[in-house]
């Protein structure tokens, strides 16, 4: 009987040493998990045991841990765009209402038919400046809201690219771009939306016509990636890693919203198996 109950004590010993250690470390990834919140830091929650249950719970938190940093950098960096993006918008509606009501003004100041046909004629490019900005905002609104698929079909992808290049064609020679165009001759099939990716394919050419300096290379592999290439001098490396941006504008791009890019990213990544790269 002496050895049961020796047994027995020596069990109970060790029960309670595993009781402490593992209240020791649920202290220690509370207080951890305390001072991560309160210091915002990018550290993560040790624990001197090396009980496997309490590492796996420490392993979890730590992976929601990342998570939750993840979102939180996401949501100030959406809540900075969203404030640049307010301010671009609101100057770039602010300016043609401007010059609108001066130009009514002077309408108003003058009898002479030829002033106010200028300024009527100013009135109308600015309106349409407006026109132009409140769509693209309206299409990419309705493109980020819209989270169901959209009604996809067998495609011909190089008869697409090679309709949206031909409806650029003047846009792009009048701009002195004289593309390079190399779609092979393998056909090209995905099951995708036709409209989205003509749309992608129109906002990339769009791009071009804005910011090359007179090249521009669209190629369509036997693979099916697709690749549009130009240089544009005048932007440096921090705003060509920007273009995809939502928002972002340059200088360069008149009455332009910065969706151009993003709503092609937003298509492509939508629709996926498409390889779009511009440069």
């Amino acid at each position: 009987m002496g050895w049961v109950l020796a047994a027995a004590i020596a069990l109970i010993v060790v029960l309670l040493i595993k009781i402490y250690l593992l209240k020791k470390s649920a202290r220690e990834i509370g207080d951890k998990f305390a001072d991560i919140l309160k210091t915002d830091t990018n550290t993560l929650v040790d624990i001197s045991s090396r009980d496997k249950d309490m590492c796996e719970l420490a392993d979890s938190i730590n992976k929601q841990l990342k998570i939750l940093r993840k979102e939180h950098l996401q949501y100030h960096q959406g809540n900075t765009e969203l404030k640049n993006a307010i301010t671009n918008i609101s100057h770039d509606l602010r300016t043609p209402l401007t010059a609108i009501a001066g130009n009514l003004y002077m309408i108003g100041k003058t009898d002479e038919l030829s002033e106010i046909r200028e300024y009527v004629g100013a009135i109308e490019e600015r309106t349409e400046a407006m026109k132009q900005l409140t769509e693209e905002l309206f299409r990419y609104s309705m493109i980020v809201s819209n989270e169901s698929k959209e009604d996809t079909e067998e495609v011909f992808v190089n008869q697409v690219l090679a309709e949206s290049i031909s409806s650029f064609y003047p846009v792009l020679t009048e701009k002195g771009i004289t593309p390079q165009i190399h779609i092979t001759d393998t056909r090209i099939v995905r099951n995708v939306n036709r409209s989205e990716l003509a749309r992608v394919f129109s906002n990339l050419l769009n791009n071009a016509v804005k910011y090359s300096d007179g090249d521009l290379e669209i190629t369509l592999s036997d693979l099916g990636e697709i690749t549009f290439a130009n240089t544009a001098k005048e932007l440096s490396t921090v705003e060509v890693e920007q273009l995809f941006d939502r928002f972002y504008t340059v200088e360069a791009a008149h009455h332009s919203t910065g969706l151009g890019l993003s709503i092609a990213r937003t298509l492509v990544k939508r629709m996926g198996g498409i390889t779009i790269t511009v440069g």
